[in-house]
């Protein structure tokens, strides 16, 4: 999985964990604190968790044109500086009044800039890197391990939000409006990080930057994508890109209601503690453990040597008797805070990544490994399958305004952490199969010239995916949830159905 890999990779894939870190600590909190500190309504507070999605995605493009004119390492530092502006508006407290309100504008708008100037560049870098022949094979591999770094830091930002809120309330006496403002700080110092590492070890990348052409002519003596297409083949792969373009669009609406309507689910009905082994699961360590069992497991039969065998079984007994310790000193009750579910989705990524690699490589060395178009379309079918447990979950369960009136008289109902748990864990099948492998079906049949264009496409669907989460907030209210999370059911199933229609084009030019 690892073997082989250059260490740009490594080194881009930590920059990206520093900033995502940031972006999944302050994206867990955002439409609460929007309700506490303004008042709003779950509607209004979904329009600017949409909004703000939908520009964060949309502007990669823009970024994207800049890049292949100017050079991929200028626009990425130009992001991170943009973005740490942002976040340091966003940790100031200026209450709730409309200065407040303008000042939460401006910050997302900076950060909505900075991340359309870094996001999608680091990622064109990151498959230049393959543009070797010696390197191509490791591609889909590479953004599989890529994505996983960037789940990394999402894995521990629900927690550091939840833990900053906290010890600014308990210890510092600020109110719980105020306390949010801690949780944004987090992601300024996160950019910082960001930075050091990108600038740490920018000789491992900085043949592909693209800043000057004494440099492009460097990186051309170990890039071959640069032949000419012609003009049928490049509107070829022009087209299968928008196609699979259109297709992403509706799997982000459907998978972003995890800061959305699945926030609301666990805000409003999902119960508050959980007992045994489940609540195991809202320490983070002890997910860490877990990783690191998967791992371990993952060395200890693919090692060559005896030590690495035996340094891959230490880590696992020591990891088994962490998670035993923990099970004995278990509370009688664990808390249960909503956004700290945000924390299963990158868990989950970055457990089953290893999982997933093996198993595509298994296939692939039998000859029968899907295309990328094939596995896009399986994680259409998995996406709707994860609201299918919501639709279970949510079976006999009073519509979210009934339930506010049932939680002021104390006669709500509420359902099992183990339900969202579930729900985020079939998602993630899909998601590995979606995102991390649609991008690299980006950089390799995107026209040489117009990479940082189109990857940018890639985010302009995710920015409309994003703006339709709002669907789901819109119906959040009289309609009973089963309705709410059927729309996401049935309109995952279509596209897997168009994907249907459209693969032998689609495999044609991949």
């Amino acid at each position: 999985m690892f073997e082989g890999q250059p260490k740009g990779l490594y080194a881009l894939a930590l920059a990206n964990t520093g900033e995502r870190f940031g972006y999944y600590t302050m994206l867990a909190v955002f439409v609460l604190f929007m309700q506490a500190n303004f008042g709003m309504t779950e509607s209004a507070a979904g329009d600017f968790y949409s909004n703000f999605l939908m520009f964060v995605y949309f502007l990669p493009f823009l970024g994207g044109i800049m890049a292949d004119k100017f050079g991929y390492g200028k626009m990425v530092t130009a992001g991170i500086i943009i973005m740490f502006l942002g976040y340091l508006l966003l940790a100031v407290p200026l209450g709730s009044g409309d200065t407040a309100l303008y000042a939460v504008v401006g910050s997302l708008g900076l950060i909505s800039i900075g991340t359309g100037l870094f996001k999608g560049n680091l990622q064109v870098m990151v498959g230049n890197l393959y543009d070797d022949p010696r390197l191509a094979g490791k591609r889909d591999a590479a953004f599989s391990l890529f994505y996983m770094a960037i789940n990394i830091g999402a894995l521990f930002a629900p927690t550091a939000a939840v833990k900053i809120m906290d010890y600014a309330q308990t210890s510092l006496g600020y109110s719980v409006a105020d306390s949010y403002h801690f949780a944004f700080g987090v992601a300024c110092a996160s950019l910082v990080v960001s930075i050091a590492i990108y600038y740490g070890f920018r000789g491992t990348f900085r043949h592909i930057e693209g800043n000057s052409p004494k440099k492009a002519d460097a990186a051309k003596t170990v890039q071959t994508d640069t032949e000419e297409l012609s003009p049928a083949e490049t509107k070829s792969r022009i087209v299968a890109l928008c196609l699979v373009f259109a297709v992403v669009i509706f799997f982000w609406m459907a998978f972003h209601q995890n800061g959305l309507t699945l926030t609301y689910f666990a805000d409003q009905f999902t119960a508050k503690s959980s007992t045994g082994v489940e609540s195991m699961s809202f320490d983070v360590l002890n997910l860490v453990a877990i990783i690191f069992i998967v791992y371990s497991l993952f060395s200890l039969f693919q090692s060559k040597t005896s030590k690495g065998k035996g340094i891959a079984a230490a880590i696992i007994v020591a990891s088994l008797a962490f998670l035993g310790y923990q099970y004995t000193t278990l509370p009688e009750s664990t808390k249960v805070d909503a956004p700290i579910f945000q924390q299963f989705n990158p868990f989950y990524v970055v457990a089953l990544t290893p999982v997933s690699i093996a198993l595509f490589g298994w296939l692939a060395r039998k000859g029968k490994e899907p295309s990328t178009p094939r596995k896009i379309c399986y994680g259409m079918l998995i996406a709707a399958a994860g609201f299918l447990v919501m639709a279970a979950a949510s079976t006999g369960l009073l519509t979210p305004n009934e339930q506010k009136a049932a939680l002021e008289s104390g006669t709500a109902t509420f359902v099992s952490p183990g339900w969202l748990i579930s729900t985020y864990l079939v998602l993630t099948f899909g998601e590995l199969l979606l995102s991390p492998l649609g991008i690299s079906f980006v950089s390799k049949v995107a026209p040489p010239k117009m990479k940082g264009m189109m990857m940018g496409g890639w985010f302009v669907a995710t920015a409309i995916g994003n703006k339709l989460t709002k669907v789901g907030s819109s119906f959040w209210g009289d309609i009973p949830l089963v309705g709410v999370w059927g729309i996401f059911i049935v309109l995952c199933l279509l596209s897997a159905l168009f994907m249907m229609i459209m693969m032998k084009r689609l495999e044609k030019v991949s």
